[in-house]
């Protein structure tokens, strides 16, 4: 799988950041959720999976950017 980088909100490249990759999804780069009342909200996390919290103002600045681009071939 190959990544594209797509925007952070963070400086000098730290999380949180978000990629597309060549499969058509989004790859989520940040610090993993550790708050206890956050995590107890949590529903069905499988083996393996984590949460990582991510400013709405990147996922819609994101949104906004990659629907009015071509698809990548």
């Amino acid at each position: 799988m190959r990544m594209r980088f797509l925007g952070s909100t963070s400086e000098a490249g730290a999380c949180p950041t978000l990629y597309e990759t060549d499969r058509g999804t989004i790859v989520v780069q940040g610090l993993r959720l550790t708050d206890p009342e956050a995590l107890a909200d949590l529903r069905d996390v499988l083996d393996g999976e984590d949460a990582v919290e991510v400013p709405r103002e990147l996922i819609t600045e994101i949104a906004r950017r990659v629907l009015a681009e071509p698809p990548t071939p």
